[in-house]
Protein backbone atom coordinates (compact mmCIF):
# COMPACT_ATOMS: atom_id res chain seq x y z
CA UNK A 1 0.00 0.00 0.00
CA UNK A 2 1.92 3.19 -1.15
CA UNK A 3 1.86 6.03 1.62
CA UNK A 4 1.38 9.81 0.94
CA UNK A 5 2.88 12.61 2.95
CA UNK A 6 3.21 15.46 1.15
CA UNK A 7 0.73 17.92 1.52
CA UNK A 8 -2.12 18.45 -1.08
CA UNK A 9 -2.57 22.29 -1.25
CA UNK A 10 -5.90 23.81 -1.30
CA UNK A 11 -5.22 25.93 -4.50
CA UNK A 12 -4.56 22.71 -6.40
CA UNK A 13 -7.67 20.55 -5.12
CA UNK A 14 -9.76 24.14 -6.23
CA UNK A 15 -7.75 23.84 -9.59
CA UNK A 16 -8.52 20.10 -10.26
CA UNK A 17 -12.26 20.63 -9.16
CA UNK A 18 -12.27 23.69 -11.90
CA UNK A 19 -10.98 21.83 -14.42
CA UNK A 20 -13.21 19.34 -14.25
CA UNK A 21 -15.79 21.47 -14.83
CA UNK A 22 -14.34 22.49 -17.89
CA UNK A 23 -13.43 19.11 -18.82
CA UNK A 24 -16.91 18.11 -18.66
CA UNK A 25 -18.42 21.40 -20.42
CA UNK A 26 -19.62 22.94 -17.32
CA UNK A 27 -18.64 26.59 -17.62
CA UNK A 28 -18.82 29.45 -14.51
CA UNK A 29 -21.52 30.75 -16.48
CA UNK A 30 -23.71 28.18 -17.48
CA UNK A 31 -23.88 27.37 -14.01
CA UNK A 32 -24.28 31.38 -12.90
CA UNK A 33 -27.19 31.32 -15.11
CA UNK A 34 -28.85 29.34 -12.98
CA UNK A 35 -28.20 30.72 -10.30
CA UNK A 36 -29.40 34.36 -12.08
CA UNK A 37 -32.99 32.14 -12.68
CA UNK A 38 -33.71 31.52 -9.01
CA UNK A 39 -32.37 34.78 -7.39
CA UNK A 40 -33.43 36.87 -9.59
CA UNK A 41 -37.36 36.90 -8.61
CA UNK A 42 -36.17 37.97 -4.73
CA UNK A 43 -33.33 40.67 -5.87
CA UNK A 44 -34.33 43.13 -8.20
CA UNK A 45 -30.91 44.71 -8.02
CA UNK A 46 -29.17 41.43 -8.98
CA UNK A 47 -26.39 41.29 -11.89
CA UNK A 48 -25.29 37.72 -13.63
CA UNK A 49 -21.69 38.92 -12.85
CA UNK A 50 -22.61 38.89 -8.85
CA UNK A 51 -24.06 35.60 -9.59
CA UNK A 52 -20.90 34.62 -11.06
CA UNK A 53 -18.61 35.96 -8.43
CA UNK A 54 -21.34 33.43 -6.28
CA UNK A 55 -20.35 30.31 -7.94
CA UNK A 56 -16.58 30.82 -8.02
CA UNK A 57 -16.76 31.33 -4.00
CA UNK A 58 -18.64 28.28 -3.39
CA UNK A 59 -16.08 26.39 -5.56
CA UNK A 60 -13.69 27.75 -2.99
CA UNK A 61 -15.26 25.53 -0.70
CA UNK A 62 -13.66 22.21 0.19
CA UNK A 63 -16.33 20.07 0.55
CA UNK A 64 -17.63 21.15 -2.92
CA UNK A 65 -14.65 20.59 -4.45
CA UNK A 66 -13.91 17.04 -2.63
CA UNK A 67 -17.60 15.87 -3.73
CA UNK A 68 -17.03 17.27 -7.42
CA UNK A 69 -14.06 15.49 -8.16
CA UNK A 70 -15.57 12.12 -6.21
CA UNK A 71 -18.28 12.47 -8.49
CA UNK A 72 -16.72 13.67 -11.74
CA UNK A 73 -14.48 10.91 -11.40
CA UNK A 74 -16.30 7.84 -10.59
CA UNK A 75 -18.57 9.21 -13.99
CA UNK A 76 -15.50 9.18 -15.88
CA UNK A 77 -14.78 5.40 -14.82
CA UNK A 78 -18.28 4.48 -15.71
CA UNK A 79 -17.64 5.69 -19.04
CA UNK A 80 -14.85 3.93 -19.54
CA UNK A 81 -16.33 0.54 -18.01
CA UNK A 82 -14.15 0.52 -15.05
CA UNK A 83 -16.63 0.33 -12.05
CA UNK A 84 -17.42 -3.53 -10.86
CA UNK A 85 -20.54 -4.92 -10.97
CA UNK A 86 -23.71 -4.19 -10.38
CA UNK A 87 -22.31 -0.55 -9.81
CA UNK A 88 -21.20 -0.02 -13.31
CA UNK A 89 -24.59 -0.85 -14.88
CA UNK A 90 -26.26 1.92 -11.91
CA UNK A 91 -24.05 4.67 -12.57
CA UNK A 92 -24.07 4.12 -16.44
CA UNK A 93 -27.67 3.87 -16.38
CA UNK A 94 -28.23 6.54 -13.56
CA UNK A 95 -30.58 3.94 -12.04
CA UNK A 96 -33.60 6.43 -10.40
CA UNK A 97 -33.08 4.39 -7.17
CA UNK A 98 -29.60 4.89 -6.84
CA UNK A 99 -29.77 8.09 -4.93
CA UNK A 100 -25.94 7.85 -4.18
CA UNK A 101 -25.26 10.69 -6.80
CA UNK A 102 -27.70 12.93 -4.85
CA UNK A 103 -26.73 11.79 -1.45
CA UNK A 104 -23.19 13.51 -2.27
CA UNK A 105 -24.43 16.20 -3.89
CA UNK A 106 -27.13 17.44 -0.96
CA UNK A 107 -24.47 16.82 1.57
CA UNK A 108 -22.48 19.60 -0.39
CA UNK A 109 -25.30 21.26 -0.48
CA UNK A 110 -25.63 21.24 3.28
CA UNK A 111 -22.80 23.82 3.63
CA UNK A 112 -25.11 27.38 2.70
CA UNK A 113 -28.30 25.96 5.29
CA UNK A 114 -31.36 25.39 4.23
CA UNK A 115 -32.31 27.73 1.39
CA UNK A 116 -29.32 25.51 -0.51
CA UNK A 117 -30.92 22.26 0.62
CA UNK A 118 -34.49 23.43 -0.52
CA UNK A 119 -33.07 25.09 -3.93
CA UNK A 120 -31.19 21.91 -4.39
CA UNK A 121 -34.45 19.94 -4.39
CA UNK A 122 -36.23 22.27 -7.28
CA UNK A 123 -32.84 22.05 -9.21
CA UNK A 124 -33.13 18.19 -8.66
CA UNK A 125 -36.71 17.96 -9.50
CA UNK A 126 -37.24 20.44 -12.80
CA UNK A 127 -33.40 19.98 -13.98
CA UNK A 128 -33.26 23.89 -15.04
CA UNK A 129 -30.67 24.98 -17.51
CA UNK A 130 -27.04 23.12 -18.13
CA UNK A 131 -28.36 20.21 -15.54
CA UNK A 132 -31.19 19.34 -17.75
CA UNK A 133 -28.23 18.98 -20.37
CA UNK A 134 -26.19 16.80 -18.56
CA UNK A 135 -29.04 14.91 -17.23
CA UNK A 136 -30.22 14.15 -21.46
CA UNK A 137 -27.47 11.43 -22.22
CA UNK A 138 -26.76 13.04 -24.87
CA UNK A 139 -23.14 12.78 -26.15
CA UNK A 140 -22.13 9.40 -24.52
CA UNK A 141 -20.68 11.22 -21.66
CA UNK A 142 -22.12 9.73 -18.34
CA UNK A 143 -23.50 12.82 -15.68
CA UNK A 144 -24.90 10.74 -13.23
CA UNK A 145 -22.83 12.63 -10.39
CA UNK A 146 -21.84 16.10 -12.55
CA UNK A 147 -25.56 16.69 -12.76
CA UNK A 148 -26.26 16.65 -9.03
CA UNK A 149 -23.12 18.56 -8.28
CA UNK A 150 -24.34 21.63 -10.56
CA UNK A 151 -27.14 21.77 -8.94
CA UNK A 152 -25.78 21.66 -5.85
CA UNK A 153 -23.22 24.40 -6.25
CA UNK A 154 -26.02 26.41 -8.02
CA UNK A 155 -28.12 25.99 -4.95
CA UNK A 156 -25.20 26.87 -2.46
CA UNK A 157 -24.37 30.44 -4.84
CA UNK A 158 -28.06 30.98 -4.36
CA UNK A 159 -28.03 30.81 -0.85
CA UNK A 160 -25.28 32.83 -0.47
CA UNK A 161 -26.63 35.56 -2.43
CA UNK A 162 -30.10 35.02 -0.28
CA UNK A 163 -27.94 35.58 2.90
CA UNK A 164 -25.51 38.13 2.00
CA UNK A 165 -28.59 40.70 0.59
CA UNK A 166 -30.47 39.95 4.05
CA UNK A 167 -26.88 40.74 6.09
CA UNK A 168 -27.42 44.19 3.74
CA UNK A 169 -30.91 44.42 4.98
CA UNK A 170 -29.98 43.82 8.24
CA UNK A 171 -27.20 47.11 8.02
CA UNK A 172 -23.81 44.95 8.34
CA UNK A 173 -20.61 46.64 6.78
CA UNK A 174 -18.66 45.06 3.79
CA UNK A 175 -16.05 44.04 6.31
CA UNK A 176 -18.58 42.27 8.24
CA UNK A 177 -20.48 40.59 5.46
CA UNK A 178 -16.81 39.10 4.22
CA UNK A 179 -16.04 37.78 7.10
CA UNK A 180 -19.34 35.76 7.04
CA UNK A 181 -18.68 34.95 3.96
CA UNK A 182 -15.40 33.48 4.89
CA UNK A 183 -16.36 31.72 7.29
CA UNK A 184 -19.09 29.76 5.49
CA UNK A 185 -16.55 28.94 2.78
CA UNK A 186 -14.42 26.66 5.12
Amino acid sequence: MTTYSNHIRSKEVENAARECLEKRGVSISSIAEIVYQMQKPYNESLTFEYCVESVNRVLEKREIQHALLVGVELDQLAEKGQLSEPLQSLVAQDEGLFGVDETIAFGAALGYGSISVTTFGHLDKEKIGIIKQLDSKEGGQCHTFLDDMVGSIAANASSRIAHRLRDMEDGLSDHEIEMRDQEERY
